[in-house]
């Protein structure tokens, strides 16, 4: 992966300054350190940070085509591009690199903007037609690399990280009231929104075609599913081999690579798989990394050390502690741009760095099994509580949700009422578009009680109904199931785990990360599915834990999904009391100045978690949301440069 910035004046007679070019690119440096390009032609610039992954020494950017009238910027890679420049050439075409970001200019003149449906890979590129004066803004289809834009009257501004749109700006653009409330919502924006007024995404497959002064947005892919009834049936072996061929193919082409390949291995099935499906091409010698932890409750270093002796992986292992944490929690706000609720994303910042330090620079990660192939808890418990929405007057049903969430002890202890009232959100409505979800946005959505006045006064439409307007014609014709996996897919996948937690972190340190169960060609399969073939009763992943048996431990196989979690307050609260910045950032005028938050409120949580009393999911949500609403401010609206006394990410305490 690597960055880009450009900008497009409408004007076709106002030349771009390189000298913005060059300091839109240089503030994403990290995305690609090893080399800068830069070009202008009129109304148009188009600049580039390289990371050398494919022909190292002949594949700097931009690249053109043979007569120099087409220019592309690439982040990212084009899986299939061996094929595809094999077809290109025997149509004629003459290469000059062994680059995969060429046959983006040369497939562009074959087919045209159409060509996006030709590509297999993890992409965001502008790409210049100066004969037809056309510019074409494009984004992979799940989403798995960022695109940010912002449309004045006279100009676009285009980048791979907002913090590079913003060197071109005369002011800062301020937040937007209604972005974080779907954040103390949803954990992220709905697409193309983002917190910052004025800079919106390019949306997971998704095209910009800008022509004359006009900007065409145009989908070429999303996430679909068939009407109830239309769904793909087959015997359980014919599918779980052709499951395993896809996914076999899908890692085998993420390992075109001109430097080392490891991979990310977490103990669970889907990054066992992955590690056992390399293993399988390459042989013994495959490098991981994974991240372990101090508090038994979210260590899974056993389970990891199982796979690593089983497939005979060369492993490095990163422990992480509450204490870090809290030091490069800042660093974190500053590489996500946008407040977060969760801790999670920093371990995987400091895994990447590790990863760097060893000399690696591509991973790839088991992110995606659990969206495509049916393996969260949510998909469960709302197929219970689906169940038990029949009969809802019933006590012996929503004890059936208690066997979801060993890992979380407390629910074990919970009362009858409790399960009752909290599972039993929407159990009224359970033709609701978001049945599915709305025990986690309702939990969510409480800690939006800390909102000041002020806020909430400057608040827009709800955000269900923000939501419901943007959802697919027919989602109203799907299967419950597939329901749940459009809503986890279009809001959480791409804007949080592929971003912050993905993206983000792993360019922090120059890290590219690949996703073979996002492959476009194993979406469409699994999304064909019976969803009985996914979950079968309450077993998740039935289809892949079918397909990897018979290259993983069994114990590996059988385990129940431990979801990827991090320390959350108590990582700030340690003996010696909360950092300095913490303190800074939550002082009750700090609160009145930002304005975002109810300073009384604020006070209220901060004393509960001083007295160490009982600390619920709501009050680590919101304090983290707190937290980073204001470090993001600080950086962002006011330049404050907020640190802990590190600088960057460490894999030492």
């Amino acid at each position: 992966m690597c960055g880009l910035a450009g900008i497009l004046h409408f004007d076709s007679g106002r030349p771009v300054d390189p000298g913005v070019l060059e300091d839109m690119i240089s503030t994403v440096r990290s995305r690609g350190p090893e080399g800068t390009g830069l070009f202008t032609e009129g109304p148009v610039g188009l600049a580039h940070a390289r990371l050398r992954i494919i022909d190292l020494e002949g594949g700097d950017q931009p690249i053109f085509n043979e007569d120099r009238s087409i220019a592309t910027v690439l982040n990212g890679e084009i899986f299939n591009y061996l094929e595809l420049r094999d077809e290109l050439r025997s149509l004629g075409h003459r290469f000059s690199t062994n680059t995969d970001t060429e046959v983006l200019v040369h497939l562009y003149e074959e087919e045209g903007p159409d060509f996006l449906h030709r590509l297999n890979g993890q992409f965001a590129f502008a790409l210049w037609d100066s004969r037809r004066r056309r510019l074409i803004l494009a984004r992979d289809r799940p989403g798995i690399l960022p695109l940010f834009f912002r449309q004045e009257p006279d100009r676009l501004i285009f980048a791979s990280e907002v913090k590079a749109i913003l060197p071109a700006l005369a002011t800062r653009p301020s937040l937007v009231p209604e972005v974080l409330e779907q954040i103390f919502t949803f954990w992220a924006p709905l697409s193309p929104r983002t917190i910052f007024d004025g800079i919106s995404e390019v949306e997971p497959g998704q095209a910009l075609l800008v022509e004359g002064g006009e900007v065409l947005r145009r989908r070429y892919w999303q996430w679909e599913f068939p009407p109830m009834g239309e769904h793909r049936e087959a015997d359980r072996e014919t599918l779980t081999e052709e499951l395993r061929s896809l996914l076999a193919d899908a890692t085998r082409i993420r390992l075109r690579s001109d430097v080392p390949v490891g991979a990310y291995l977490s103990g669970g099935l889907d990054s066992s798989a992955v590690a056992a499906l390399i293993h399988r091409e390459r042989g013994d010698g495959l490098r991981t990394f994974s991240v372990g932890f101090e508090d038994p409750a979210l260590d899974e270093s056993g389970h990891q050390k199982e796979v690593v002796e089983y497939l005979s992986t060369h492993h490095t292992e990163v422990p992480c502690s509450g204490h870090q944490v809290a030091a490069w929690f800042p660093r974190m706000v500053q590489r996500t741009e946008t407040p977060v609720l969760r801790t999670a994303p920093v371990p995987m910042g400091m895994l990447s760095r590790r990863v760097r330090e060893e000399g690696y620079k591509v991973v790839l990660t088991g992110e995606g099994a659990d969206e495509v192939l049916g393996g969260y808890d949510l998909f469960k418990e709302a197929k219970v509580r689906q169940f038990w929405a029949r009969y809802p007057d019933s006590t012996r049903r929503p004890a059936l949700l208690r066997r979801l969430y060993p890992y979380l002890e407390l629910n074990q202890q919970q009362s009858q009422a409790y399960l009752q009232a909290f599972f039993g959100v929407g159990l009224d409505s359970p033709d609701s578009p978001f049945f599915s979800h709305l025990p986690r946005w309702t939990t969510t959505s409480r800690i939006k009680a800390f909102f000041s006045d002020e806020l909430k006064a400057a608040l827009g439409p709800e955000p269900l109904e923000a939501l419901a307007r943007v959802l697919p014609r027919d989602f109203g014709s799907w299967h419950p199931f597939n329901r749940a996996e459009y809503l986890e897919c279009r809001i959480l996948l791409a804007s949080y785990l592929l971003c912050s937690q993905g993206d983000r972190m792993l360019m922090a340190h120059s890290v590219e990360g690949r996703f073979p169960f996002l492959d476009h060609r194993l979406i469409r399969f699994a999304s064909q599915l019976h969803p009985r073939y996914k979950m079968r009763v309450l077993n998740e992943k039935d289809l892949l834990k079918r397909a990897m048996a018979p290259q993983l431990p069994a114990s590996i196989v059988a385990r129940h999904k431990q979801p990827y979690r991090a320390p959350d307050i108590p990582a700030f609260f340690g003996n010696a009391g909360p950092p300095e910045y913490v303190q800074d950032a939550l002082l009750p005028d700090t609160v009145r100045r930002l304005g975002y938050f109810d300073a009384a409120r604020v006070g209220q949580l901060l004393k509960k978690i001083e007295g160490r009393r009982a600390i619920g999911a709501k009050d680590n949500m919101a304090f983290v949301g707190i937290l980073s609403t204001h470090l993001w401010h600080l950086e962002f609206m006011e330049g404050s440069q907020v640190r802990s006394h590190h600088q960057s990410f460490t894999t030492s305490g």
